[in-house]
């Protein structure tokens, strides 16, 4: 964004004679926003956002409250706050809720040990072999 101090020097510099790419060139910006600049008669003052309410917020002390009981399932909550008189999105939903869910702290499969003989895993595997010439199948256990 240009300041005030640059849109009335570059309104000077177009009166001098300067054309849009000297000026851009001089200040270090774009000739587009120097052409943008110089079609208005004052500079643009900034508009702060205002930020608008979330069609979450009156839920999500609910949300917060069914997450604490265990239940971290977007789509049932989805369904219940549905039928409070949500009328957002599951996205809006998923991302109010992805801070708040627990971390995984272990892994979903757990390696355990057994003594020689007690246990045995087996592999299927499929291979094409050259047999003589000709392209066979191959089916193979590895235990």
């Amino acid at each position: 964004m240009i300041r005030n101090g640059e849109f009335y020097m570059i309104h000077e510099m177009k009166k001098r004679g300067m054309s849009i790419s000297q000026i851009a060139n001089e200040l270090g910006r774009d000739r587009k926003t120097i052409r943008k600049w110089l079609q208005q008669s004052e500079p643009a003052y900034y508009q702060r956002h205002v930020k608008r309410p979330s069609k979450l917020d009156p839920f999500k002390d609910y949300i917060r409250r069914r997450m604490e009981e265990g239940c971290l399932n977007a789509n049932v909550i989805f369904d219940e706050i549905k039928a409070q008189g949500y009328t957002g999105r599951k996205t809006i939903l998923r991302s109010f809720m992805q801070p708040l869910r627990p971390s995984v702290l272990s892994k979903a499969t757990v390696r355990f040990e057994t003594s020689p003989g007690y246990q045995a895993q087996v592999d299927w595997g499929r291979f094409r072999v050259d047999w003589n010439g000709e392209p066979k199948r191959l089916y193979v256990d590895v235990m």
